[in-house]
């Protein structure tokens, strides 16, 4: 049991039926979110190589600009987080946010097939305040579900987060395929294909969630005083009004953005800690635990999310991916990692719970989390300076990085969601979930600054991206390792809670 105060019984979850062992509305959440991350990670694969293609008329020199606006991309996309939190938290409940939250991403996602530079980023900034409204709030709900002394909250975690992955499996391999084998060739694919099928699933997400919200029973509906409707229509011009202030946020540069992005977690960590503070010294210590948590939880997102740039152009220029003949399309590495989440999230959801008190603490399983994705970067090291055949390194070395790093993943990812909701306060879940994201959001950003430096001016090539990628390792392992030696003193500030 954790060691966590007990909710009081007016915020205990409902009586809720049981399916396989969790409470029936965590499936509900499961094929909402598949469809979110349907659109999303169709999207991911995609973004760098059109930006080169369309916008840079496929130079090499296009590479860096590319990374730096995928890499922006993502951050204000979690970054966005903190808002959509504090807006269900305290304006329009999670539920009416999710609904709203897809409408307007499935808007940015059909933009997005409009061939103009410009256009292009309105749609960007218009998939970001959607994702701001949605992303926070489903997982803060899947929390909902369970008392804080539940002990399937972890393996509930990991099971939503295996509909996150079939999700952003399926997507890279069917749109790859419309992009590069119906409706294109591997030379000139038809990424205009890619968003608006991205679109289409983003709308399958609404009308799913808003079929099946009522077995909720009334979890996440508006906060007391706010069920007045009026406050949605507020909540949406405030959403489309900020679309414009994205869009200067995505043209500020990757460097400028950064600062701005570090403000707002800086004001963040203040408002969480005021609010901890105020319940007491057990909160206080709490916060602080959380907030360390953070930053390390920006590292490991820095070079992990090298999937989406650096990693898209390795495969396309330095992978050997010739098959007899038969090209492997890039968009289909995207899925690897998926495919590994689902195949090990269930293996490592059972290990947890079989562990019983030998469970490793999360700052444990975060350290873990570098250590395996530095790991991978060790094997692309030895890949670029041992395996290297007429410039190109084997295929399955990126397929296997893809695995080690899922490892890692596992280890952080689904277990800060629900970390951010037994160590917040309740008051402000919503908002800690806005900050777990922020932090995620400031590694994406540096991510895109990092990929930039391993394509160089004119192109990734073997010695860049070594180069880099020797970094990316050391980066990672020595936080990683760092972070395991003195987990019992982060556990020590978090009184219990695992």
């Amino acid at each position: 049991m954790s060691g966590a105060a007990e909710p009081s019984a007016s915020s205990a979850p409902p009586d809720y039926p049981q399916v396989m062992g969790h409470p029936r509305p965590l499936w509900m959440l499961f094929m909402t979110e598949f469809w979110e991350r349907f659109a999303f990670y169709g999207i991911r694969w995609a973004l760098t190589l059109y930006i080169v293609a369309q916008f840079h008329a496929g130079s090499g020199t296009g590479q860096t600009p590319a990374n730096q606006v995928y890499g922006a991309y993502l951050a204000l996309v979690y970054a966005a987080a903190i808002f959509g939190g504090y807006v269900a938290d305290r304006v329009i409940g999670y539920q009416r946010s999710i609904l709203l939250g897809a409408v307007i991403m499935a808007a940015g996602l059909f933009l997005i097939a409009l061939p103009n530079e410009e256009v292009f980023k309105l749609g960007l900034a218009t998939i970001i305040a959607g994702n701001g409204l949605f992303k926070p709030n489903i997982s803060t709900m899947v929390g909902k579900l369970y008392s804080v002394g539940d002990e399937r909250r972890d393996s509930g975690f990991t099971l939503f987060y295996m509909g996150i992955n079939l999700g952003a499996m399926v997507s890279p391999l069917l749109t790859g395929l419309l992009a590069e084998k119906v409706f294109g060739t591997d030379a000139v694919p038809a990424y205009k294909v890619v968003f608006i099928t991205s679109g289409i699933g983003m709308l399958f997400s609404l009308v799913w969630f808003w079929i099946g919200r009522g077995q909720l029973k009334g979890v996440g509906r508006p906060p007391e005083g706010g069920e007045n409707r009026s406050r949605v229509l507020y909540t949406a011009i405030g959403a489309v009004a900020s679309i414009p202030v994205i869009y200067f946020l995505l043209n500020l540069g990757a460097n400028t953005l950064q600062w701005v992005l570090m403000v707002m977690f800086v004001a963040l960590a203040v408002l969480l800690l005021v609010e901890g503070i105020r319940n007491g010294p057990r909160q206080r210590d709490m916060v602080i635990a959380m907030l360390i948590i953070f930053a390390f939880n920006v590292l490991f997102w820095c070079f992990f999310e090298q999937a989406g740039s650096s990693f898209n152009f390795l495969a396309q220029e330095i992978v050997n991916r010739d098959f007899g003949g038969w090209i492997f399309p890039v968009g289909w590495f995207q899925s690897i990692n998926s495919i590994a989440i689902i195949v090990l999230a269930p293996i490592m959801a059972w290990l947890w719970v079989r562990m019983g008190p030998y469970n490793p603490s999360i700052p444990r399983k975060f350290g873990l989390g570098l250590i395996f994705n530095g790991l991978a970067f060790l094997l692309l090291m030895f890949a670029l300076s041992a395996l290297v055949s007429a410039g190109k390194i084997p295929f399955w070395t990126l397929f296997a990085v893809y695995w080690i790093q899922s490892i890692g993943e596992l280890c952080l990812s689904p277990i800060g969601l629900s970390m951010v909701t037994k160590l917040a306060p309740v008051r402000l879940v919503g908002f800690g979930m806005g900050g777990w994201f922020l932090s995620t959001g400031i590694g994406n950003n540096l991510s895109g600054i990092f990929a930039s430096h391993v394509s160089g001016e004119t192109g990734m090539t073997i010695q860049s991206a070594y180069g880099g990628y020797t970094f990316g390792f050391w980066a990672l392992v020595i936080p990683g390792v760092l972070l395991f030696v003195i987990a019992p003193l982060i556990q020590k500030l978090m009184h219990g809670v695992k």
